[in-house]
């Protein structure tokens, strides 16, 4: 299986995990100049902006120390992008869904409000 292929699993069971626990999707690989966020979900009147990862191997660092500070300046960027879109601003938070190994049927770790503006 390929990278993309195993990513696209991964969100797909991020959101099948996350909606059992209530969020509701809005939106999937929302995509601009700036970047792209996996899932963009409601969780009772909060926006969530979710990014979704998947490590086989720890050796480089797990899934959830992969989203750096890069990563999450570029996140950022592309949630401003979107809620400018938007008639208001929600209140809203960043997420990370992280799948560590390679078991598919693993149940992710959940990172809520990982990082903010």
């Amino acid at each position: 299986m390929d990278r993309q292929q195993i990513g696209k699993d991964a969100e797909a069971q991020a959101e099948r995990f996350l909606q059992n626990k209530g969020l509701t999707l809005i939106s999937r690989n929302f995509r601009c100049r700036c970047g792209e966020i996996d899932l963009i979900m409601r969780d009772g009147n909060e926006l969530v902006f979710i990014e979704v990862r998947k490590r086989q191997w720890q050796q480089f660092g797990g899934a959830a120390e992969s989203v750096d500070f890069r990563k999450q300046r570029k996140l950022i960027r592309t949630a401003q992008y979107y809620l400018q879109q938007l008639p208001r601003e929600p209140f809203c938070r960043f997420d990370v869904i992280a799948f560590e190994g390679k078991a598919a049927a693993d149940e992710p770790l959940w990172y809520k409000d990982a990082f903010r503006i």
